[in-house]
């Protein structure tokens, strides 16, 4: 075989191998991705526990990328700490091992039965459950076919001087070597954004003797180092400090972890050797009919160790490790920018429907604080008569109607991929809870033109007339913020809140009106001053029952209220 035929086949089975990965990825998130977001939330109470859970949910996933993506969320919006965060990815750099231990069992016999069965089930079955389970298996078996089309692809170089003379540079005996080893691995794991793609092929390398164990291990360590890009690439452009934090602590610990084990790099060869051979596996050079058969064991067992290792070393060392992902993150302050800064709802996640929905739900509570903060600028401005700062409502309503458009347009993206039920109801609320802020933010700005018509032409609004302003304005901030703070997470007795604030705003515009007509009558109101007074609060009365939408929304989504919302249902049946 030519070097460009086995150049080309090595990378058709690369190819094979990244799309079995994907599509078993994809398919065990479907599967197991609403469960996981839950457990990741509320067992990551202490480092010890959140890295254990890290490394189950990676190994379930089989996507440390994915836990990461993840995480990134949680921190940034408050519901885990940094520290949590870090412990989970400890983990999940151990649990991402559980793919090379799969290969390294050598099941390439059941790669086609596997495609066969996962064919018939992703395109065939009805319920969505079984295609679900069809692209895990059909993944499976692409994944294990494209590692034997690379392993038979390189056989012909292990008798062709020129490759044989090509792999000697990568000599594990000398720190330069080392340090060879460890560049190459990292970048091949850069170009083909899968460390267990690449450690499949410095199995398959090995397996045909071309590589021997320690050189394995060494590019296998860079491969640890290459991994880190893909959180890297997640945070580019992105102006959120928690992605950065949690991006940085996760190439600090595999690049400082990487560099301990340079130090003892012969040390360590010998421990994973002679652990693996207590574990009953043969010598790593042993050869059967021209391969060696058992050294990919050693090279599965020496990725493992490493992480398992460096989780242990790194989990010792927290706060160190927290304060150093801190100080290299530049620090911005928060200010308008802030608050107007365009939604990042970056591409990268469309192949990751989980990842994506909790990047548009950050976007989504950040519409929520635009738009409650136009409420509160509009509030101030109108009590300072501070006519120019009132102005500012066309600003926020440009922001507010533009972040609408975007968010829907990438929710609309990922309701058309095929998601579990669960998610795609998640998506349907993320929507309504979109259409109701961008309602709300219309609402602020016809309230702003009121106060702004009542300062430009003079309009007398009785002092009365501005204190039940005052009064209804603040339970409607009450409730926006109940509503923000639950859109991330919602808190405990939030629909309860919502739902007594709605009924007290409903309350206080039926009452607020009828006083007012007093006023008409006894004069002490001018008539088109009353006009605007009357449509402010029946704006107010309108954000009070599209905030309480958006409560009803959240709620549906959350399981532990989901019993809640049966009881209000059914508290309605029985009333009618």
């Amino acid at each position: 075989m030519s070097p460009w035929n086995v150049l080309i086949t090595t990378l058709g089975g690369l190819g094979l191998f990244l799309l079995g990965m994907r599509m078993m990825t994809e398919g065990l998130q479907k599967t197991a991705g609403q469960r996981i977001r839950s457990v990741l939330k509320t067992l990551s109470a202490n480092r010890l526990i959140g890295c254990a859970t890290g490394a189950a949910t990676t190994a379930i996933i089989q996507s440390s990328s994915a836990t990461t993506v993840m995480l990134v969320g949680f921190v940034g919006a408050g519901l885990m700490t940094l520290s949590q965060a870090v412990g989970v990815v400890l983990g999940a750099n151990i649990g991402t091992t559980i793919t090379a231990q799969l290969i390294a069992f050598k099941l390439s016999s059941l790669a086609l039965p596997a495609i066969a069965l996962g064919v018939g089930m992703r395109f065939f079955a009805t319920k969505r459950k079984i295609r679900f389970l069809g692209e895990i298996i059909l993944g499976f078996g692409l994944l294990f076919f494209g590692l034997t089309v690379m392993k038979e692809s390189l056989a012909p170089l292990k008798n062709d001087p020129t490759f044989i003379s090509f792999f000697t540079k990568f000599d594990p005996g000398t720190l330069g070597g080392i340090l060879l080893c460890v560049a190459v691995g990292a970048v091949l794991t850069v170009m083909v954004q899968s460390s267990s793609a690449t450690i499949g092929l410095t199995m398959s390398l090995a397996w045909q003797g071309l590589l021997g164990f320690p050189a394995a291990m060494a590019l296998v360590l860079g491969e640890n180092i290459g991994t880190t890009i893909t959180a890297q690439l997640s945070t580019l452009g992105s102006d959120n400090t928690e992605a950065h934090w949690v991006a940085n602590a996760h190439t600090l610990f595999n690049v400082l972890g990487v560099g301990l084990i340079i130090l003892i790099f012969p040390w360590f060869v010998d421990g994973v050797q002679l652990i693996t051979g207590l574990l009953g596996t043969g010598p790593a050079d042993a050869v059967v009919e021209g391969e060696r058969i058992n050294v990919s064991r050693y090279i599965a067992n020496g990725h493992s160790l490493f992480n398992v290792v460096n989780a242990l070393v790194f989990l010792g060392v927290m706060p160190w490790l927290v304060r150093a992902a801190k100080w290299l993150t530049p620090q911005k302050e928060k200010g308008e920018a802030e608050l107007f800064r365009q939604p990042e709802l970056s591409d990268r996640f469309q192949d990751n429907p989980f990842a994506a929905v909790i990047s548009a739900r950050r976007e989504v509570h950040a519409m929520s604080q635009v738009v409650r903060s136009a409420l509160d600028n509009a509030l101030q401005a109108a009590n300072k008569r501070d006519l120019k700062q009132l102005k500012r409502w066309q600003k926020y309503e440009d922001h507010i109607n533009s972040v609408h458009r975007e968010v829907l347009s990438y929710l609309s993206k990922v309701f058309q991929d095929e998601i579990t039920e669960s998610l795609s109801h998640e998506v349907e609320v993320l929507m309504r809870t979109c259409y109701n802020l961008e309602r709300i933010g219309n609402a602020v700005a016809n309230i702003a033109q009121h106060f702004e018509n009542v300062m430009e032409f003079d309009l007398p609004l009785s002092s009365q007339a501005w204190q039940e302003v005052n009064t209804i304005s603040e339970r409607v901030q009450q409730l926006m913020g109940v509503v923000e703070d639950s859109i991330m997470e919602p808190q405990e007795g939030f629909f309860e809140k919502a739902r007594g604030l709605e009924k007290e705003i409903d309350v206080m515009r039926t009452e607020m009106r009828q006083n007012h007509i007093v006023r008409i009558r006894e004069e002490l109101c001018h008539v088109d001053a009353g006009i605007a007074f009357m449509d402010i609060l029946t704006r107010f009365e309108k954000i009070g029952d599209w905030s309480y939408n958006i409560a009803k929304g959240l709620m549906e989504i959350d399981p532990q209220y989901i019993q809640h919302s049966r009881n209000f249902a059914n508290y309605h049946e029985d009333a009618a």
